[in-house]
């Protein structure tokens, strides 16, 4: 009796451990199987088309300092041309992420300064690319500079019907509309302008109409450089002390974005760098660096 009731206990524990067996693998099925669903519906971004970063001190020819920084020429020592030519490298941590170099020279006109600085962007979350990442990146600097959007004209605009014929014919004949139209549009023109000083007659001052940044050079978005970007073009000082023009060009290829900074301070009080000269000269160094990093 004791005999058989051993024998039923033994083959009692080998069922239970046989059983428990079996759960324990298709659990581990089931795991495997989650583990690879996972894994195929997580797909890693694109990385960026660059890895390395050129030498920023180097990125910029003698012929374009020339044309930046025209005290240069006025250097005559050799061993000082060469140390201006050469500019001072940014502190930077990982040269294969961020580099800049910095120049400034001063001639008997004026004092200019440059900087250009390269960023390459890598993100590190695989559902995000680095050329997304520097377009975030991008994005952020373009607000931070208040940029204008280029918007299309308004259906207002573009719809608008054109004046009957005998209203603007009466609208011209009448001298009284003339009259009116003009007076309403000098002191229109009167009001925006205002006095800058407060005094009576809201006369200006002449070197606040000179400074002004001329139309078609206003702050804008460049669609002929790199995949997107943008100038920026600001006056500083007025008054008793000289003005300085900084022009700022920064733009975006695939995930390394360039900032380009350039100053011009006049040594004489009451004159303002050139918008259009400073922006050509800006843009020109920008479109070589550009084709440099594509090339």
């Amino acid at each position: 009796m004791q005999r058989k009731a051993y024998v039923t206990g033994i083959a009692a524990l080998l069922a239970a451990l046989l059983a428990g067996c079996t759960s324990g693998s298709s659990g581990g099925d089931d795991t495997s199987d989650k583990n690879a669903d996972t894994s195929a519906s997580t797909v890693a971004a694109q990385p960026g088309k660059y890895r390395t970063l050129p030498e920023a001190c180097g990125a910029v020819s003698h012929d374009t300092l020339d044309s930046l920084l025209p005290g240069i020429a006025q250097i005559t020592d050799e061993q000082q041309r060469e140390k201006a030519y050469a500019g001072d490298a940014a502190l930077t941590y990982d040269t294969d992420r961020k580099v800049g170099c910095r120049w400034k020279v001063e001639s008997t006109d004026a004092t200019d300064r440059l900087s250009v600085d390269f960023e390459r962007v890598v993100s590190y979350d695989n559902a995000v690319s680095d050329d997304n990442e520097a377009q975030t990146i991008y994005t952020r600097l373009e607000s931070a500079a208040d940029i204008p959007e280029s918007a299309p004209p308004s259906p207002a605009e573009t719809e608008s019907p054109s004046p009957s014929p005998s209203s603007s014919s009466s609208a011209s004949d009448s001298p009284s509309a003339t009259s009116s139209s003009s007076s309403s549009s000098s002191a229109s023109s009167a009001s925006s302008s205002g006095s800058p000083s407060g005094s009576p007659g809201g006369s200006l001052d002449p070197s606040s109409s000179a400074s002004a940044t001329p139309a078609g050079l206003q702050p804008r978005a460049l669609s002929d450089l790199g995949d997107e970007a943008y100038l920026d073009d600001q006056l500083s000082g007025s008054g008793s002390t000289a003005e300085q023009r900084t022009v700022t060009v920064v733009f975006r290829t695939s995930n390394v974005v360039v900032t380009i900074v350039y100053e011009e301070q006049p040594m004489a009080t009451g004159t303002v760098p050139d918008s259009k000269e400073m922006q050509d000269r800006a843009q020109n160094l920008a479109g070589q660096l550009a084709e440099a990093l594509n090339g």
